[in-house]
């Protein structure tokens, strides 16, 4: 049997600098995420489409999350593995695309984690776990794009 969960946000356009939107280039594309009792995140658009470049954009938080979400998979993975962890860094790409009419789309994802596993573990078998991941992750299992990965390893010396 299932279990529904839901999950909340506050989206608040802060970018209306005296005149709302009356003006196309009179406005910014800024806005902030605001979940209760959690900081806020001050975000924009992508700085192709006249956003700040020094916030966060909508593309910036589906590869964070969709990483993110991969990640906690495969901890919770290597743990049931037996599988020793110690360190697990992801620098994630997103392909995307802009259709001449403006409109946008992610065509696929690479994870790119570099996991550091601890002596004596093995890392054919730590490489394994991720082909699983995405059976259960939220948010791989939500996209419909493809999403790969290209992990490497460092095993601890004793």
């Amino acid at each position: 049997m299932s279990k529904n969960h839901a999950y909340t946000a506050r989206i608040a356009w802060t970018g209306n600098t005296g005149t709302g939107n009356a003006d196309y280039r009179g406005y910014t594309r800024n806005w902030q995420v605001e979940t209760e009792g959690k900081p806020v995140i001050s975000c924009s658009n992508d700085p192709l489409l006249g956003g700040d470049a020094t916030l966060h954009n909508p593309e910036d938080m589906l590869i964070s999350a969709l990483a993110s979400c991969h990640m906690l998979w495969y901890l919770h993975l290597a743990n049931a593995a037996g599988i020793v962890v110690t360190n697990y860094v992801d620098d994630p790409v997103g392909m995307g695309e802009v259709s001449r009419g403006g409109a946008g789309r992610f065509l696929r994802a690479v994870l790119r984690p570099k996991i550091t596993l601890a002596a004596g573990m093995d890392a054919a078998a730590a490489d394994a776990i991720h082909g699983q991941i995405h059976e259960v992750c939220f948010i791989a299992r939500s996209v419909n794009f493809p999403v790969t990965f290209e992990a490497t390893y460092e095993i601890e010396t004793e």
